[in-house]
C-alpha cells in the first residue's frame, strides 16, 4: 500500500492567505465601496397619495424594509408623498443595412413630490428617468420580448431605488 500525502497550508501558507485578504478589503474600502445596506430615512412613517404606478407595491415594501410604515391615513405620517406618473418609452436606436431595426432604446421616468405632514406646500416635482439600450433580432423574437420585458423590470426596480435615495435626502424638523 502506497499513502499518498495531502497537501496541508502550513501556517506561513495560511498567513498569506489571510494578508491578501486584508489588503484587499482594504483597498475595496478606500475606493467607496460598500455593500447596499438600509437607508437612513428621517421619518418612521409615510403616506403615499396620487397614482398606483407598476413599482408602487415594491416602493412600500422597501420602505417597510428600512423601517418606514406605509400609513394608510394622512393625520398618522411625518412625510407625503404623491405618485404623479410614469412613462415607459421604446424608441428606434439603430436601423441595419436591410432596413430593419437594429436596436431599441427604451426609457422610463417617474414624477412625484413630497412635502412634511407640517407643511401645507408641496416640493418641487421631482422626476426619475433610467434607460437602456437593447439589440433587437426578428429571429429571435420571443427571446428579446423576455429581454425587453426583464430590462423594463430593472429600469423599474432602479427609478425605485432613486426615489428612496432622494427620499433619504429629505431632512424633517425634529419634532
Amino acid at each position: 500500500m502506497h499513502a499518498h500525502l495531502k497537501p496541508s497550508l502550513g501556517l506561513f501558507s495560511g498567513l498569506k492567505i489571510l494578508g491578501i485578504l486584508l489588503i484587499g478589503s482594504l483597498l475595496l474600502s478606500a475606493c467607496g465601496f460598500q455593500l447596499r445596506g438600509l437607508a437612513q430615512l428621517s421619518f418612521h412613517n409615510i403616506y403615499i397619495q396620487g397614482s398606483t404606478l407598476s413599482m408602487s407595491k415594491e416602493l412600500k415594501k422597501s420602505l417597510e424594509t428600512n423601517g418606514v410604515k406605509v400609513v394608510t391615513d394622512s393625520e398618522d405620517a411625518e412625510l407625503m408623498l404623491e405618485l404623479l406618473s410614469e412613462e415607459t418609452d421604446k424608441r428606434i436606436l439603430s436601423i441595419g443595412g436591410d432596413g430593419k431595426v437594429s436596436e431599441y432604446a427604451l426609457s422610463y421616468q417617474v414624477s412625484f413630490r413630497t412635502r412634511a405632514a407640517t407643511n401645507p406646500l408641496w416640493g418641487e416635482v421631482q422626476t426619475v428617468q433610467t434607460s437602456r439600450n437593447f439589440s433587437y433580432n426578428d429571429a429571435n423574437l420571443l427571446g428579446k420580448a423576455d429581454e425587453e420585458a426583464m430590462l423594463i423590470s430593472d429600469m423599474h426596480k432602479d427609478a425605485m431605488r432613486e426615489l428612496l435615495r432622494r427620499l433619504t435626502a429629505i431632512k424633517l424638523n425634529a419634532k
